[in-house]
């Protein structure tokens, strides 16, 4: 008799940078198979106040105009998921663990109704945020990164994710600029302090730090977002232009 436990093995089970392009990282929905699905997806990383929400809109118009069918989807953006986040966000009421796995289902419900059948349509998913936002945020809060790993592995390796990375003062000063400070970008939740001009400071410093560490681990192409918002899109339309159209970037309109 086999006494072996039934346990997942999460060393692979789970997100890894081992994992093809446009296949799930571990087990993935098991109704859903997505093998030669021809769409891509594309996503856009970075902590808040970085700028991915302009790029995304840039990058969108500018592939639709080259004539490629394109959705965006976006973190805690589902219908299902959205109102009960707010309420749960409004509230602090819930423990570290229960707020990842809200934003799970949301990201879950998400992939079953939006993203896997654009990709099976042959469309561009552009995402604002993906599991990567996820496994930062609660990878700061202590939450065991081996274990968020696993519970993500129903996740599809992007085609390309861009970081756009940038330095905790220069985000301050954007933030500052923009509309201020808010708890949750803050890391209030963290109770390091009850200032909120240093509790953003540590708690960004905390999530640029995480990151950085991805970047290595999961092959993110860094982009420089200290730079001008027209700047970046260059930078990203040549990128995606060079992986869309093989050998045709110089050709790319700027």
């Amino acid at each position: 008799m086999n006494s072996q436990p039934d346990t997942p093995d999460l060393a692979n089970a789970g997100a890894s940078s081992d994992i093809q392009a446009g296949r799930y990282y571990g087990r993935g929905i098991p109704y859903l198979p997505i093998e030669g699905y021809p769409g891509k997806l594309i996503a856009i990383e970075g902590t808040d106040g970085v700028g991915r929400s302009t790029q995304i809109q840039l990058l969108r118009e500018w592939l639709e105009v080259k004539g490629y069918g394109v959705i965006e989807t976006g973190w805690t953006r589902s219908p299902l998921m959205q109102p009960t986040i707010e309420l749960a966000k409004s509230s602090n009421t819930l423990n570290k663990l229960t707020f990842v796995l809200l934003y799970a289902t949301d990201f879950a419900d998400r992939m079953e109704k939006e993203i896997i059948p654009a990709l099976k349509a042959g469309f561009v998913v552009l995402s604002d945020r993906y599991i990567f936002t996820a496994l930062a945020r609660a990878g700061v809060r202590g939450v065991d990164r081996l274990w968020l790993r696993s519970l993500y592995g129903f996740g599809i390796a992007p085609h390309l994710v861009f970081y756009l990375n940038v330095d905790v003062k220069t985000l301050i000063a954007r933030v500052l600029a923009a509309r201020g400070m808010d708890f949750w970008e803050s890391g209030m939740d963290l109770k390091v302090g009850d200032d909120i001009y240093d509790s953003f400071r540590a708690y960004q410093s905390k999530l640029l730090k995480e990151y950085g560490s991805m970047a290595d681990e999961f092959h993110f192409r860094v982009v420089d977002a200290r730079r001008s918002i027209d700047k970046i899109q260059e930078e990203l339309r040549k990128q995606v232009a060079a992986f869309l159209e093989p050998g045709a970037a110089s050709k790319s309109d700027g």
